[in-house]
């Protein structure tokens, strides 16, 4: 039985995690429909990936927010200052116009971006130091569940609402529920962290000497490797949607709503898993149904899908991913060192940022090229690889509880 105050930190975190992902889930949903109405090339949507590029380089700043948060406290003005910057960016595009004001709302979705990273350094570290090693992987459900619940709300309920408000209407109301997100780190005065090693302090280069631990690099190619045969799928899924003739509500309710409840419910019960079966087990088993996720994906490509079929690719597709960040970041709080949780963190994600960019542009390539069966075949070697990588570098890994 999970304690009550064990619940509220939880419970803390998950509000933390479900305000940085519904504006990011909300533009990375709306733009690429937005722009394949407009008859932009799915080269073109794949690229719209690079406004992503904050995730991928927040470990320049990582060091920064190591070495300036020691107590709860600090922790918390960082994630203070972070995100209300987020939410006075996404208040400022509401003002905008989607077809006259394209690029300078890019940019300031960029610099929501960037405010966004640093709360999520902020928030990583604190929650590396918030738990013991057996609730590492309650503490990620949360940060999952967060993220897909955030993902719900963004790509599916605001969808919805975008139908009825409209871009000016509705950011603000996404801007003042990031505002409100703070409210259980606020009321929260009995969260208690393992203070970090102060004879220890995060250097500029700490996320290079991260690379420098024995053994690291088996987690390196893991984390490369995992997403890759997943992430193409969603990146061209909603494109593949609109092909097909289905509408934005459509995939409002089908991707955004359906999908992303799966991925959060798959998440909190990998949390479980983990826990029980190991880290070994686990990334086996994750591993095994992201394939047969993109068998399934590469097979209804030779059909024309009905709206079950794509429901079922749907379960697929955002349950494996669900299960598959749990051990992702499980794994990797087990790889920081003390004084550079945020720093070792961080850099961990941002490999798996990195290599989700990449696959998500060349995905996009692929479909110009290939077409959709093309790049979900694609899609399936990686997946293949990825089982094999698992099984045969951490063959002998015993079970960690």
């Amino acid at each position: 039985m999970i304690e009550k105050k064990k619940v509220y930190n939880l419970g803390t975190f998950f509000a933390l995690y479900i305000a940085q992902s519904i504006p990011m889930s909300f533009f990375s949903t709306v733009l690429p429909v937005m722009m394949r109405q407009e008859n932009f090339s799915l080269a073109s949507i794949g690229l719209l990936q690079l406004i992503k590029l904050p995730w991928i380089f927040k470990f320049l700043w990582s060091p920064i927010v190591d070495r300036n948060c020691l107590t709860t406290n600090q922790f918390k003005l960082w994630i203070y200052s972070s995100e209300l910057l987020y939410a006075g960016l996404i208040f400022g595009v509401a003002f905008l116009d989607f077809k006259t004001d394209f690029y300078l709302i890019l940019v300031l979705i960029i610099l929501s971006f960037i405010a966004s990273a640093t709360q999520d350094i902020a928030t990583d570290a604190l929650a590396v130091l918030s738990f013991n090693r057996k609730d590492k992987s309650l503490a990620n459900s949360m940060q999952s569940m967060g993220s897909f619940a955030g993902s719900m709300i963004g790509s599916g309920l605001m969808l919805l609402l975008f139908r009825q408000m409209g871009w000016n209407n509705l950011l603000p109301c996404l801007a003042l529920f990031v505002f409100i997100a703070l409210l259980p780190l606020s009321l929260n005065k009995g969260l208690e962290i393992q203070i970090p090693d102060s004879s220890v302090k995060a250097k500029k280069a700490d996320f290079i000497y991260f690379f420098n631990q024995k053994g690291i690099w088996k987690q390196v190619g893991f984390l490369f490797l995992y997403y890759s045969g997943l992430i193409g799928t969603l990146a061209m899924i909603k494109p593949y949607m609109v092909d097909h003739d289905y509408d934005m509500k459509e995939i409002g309710l089908m991707y955004g709503i359906v999908g992303t409840s799966v991925g959060a419910i798959a998440s909190f019960s990998a949390g479980f898993i983990v826990r029980k079966i190991g880290r070994h087990a686990s990334r086996v088993l994750f591993a095994f149904v992201i394939f047969i996720t993109a068998v399934f994906f590469t097979f209804i490509t030779w059909m024309n899908p009905t709206p079950p079929v794509l429901f079922a690719g749907i379960f697929l597709i955002w349950g494996s991913y669900g299960m598959a960040t749990i051990i992702v970041y499980t794994t990797a709080m087990d790889c920081v060192r003390p004084g550079r949780e945020g720093t070792d963190f961080t850099v961990q994600t941002v490999i798996t940022h990195l290599s989700s960019m990449c696959i998500a542009i060349l995905s996009g390539k692929l479909a110009d090229m290939w077409g959709y069966q093309g790049l979900f075949c694609f899609q399936a070697t990686m997946a293949l690889t990825s089982l094999v990588y698992v099984l045969t570098v951490f063959k002998g890994e015993k079970r960690i509880d």
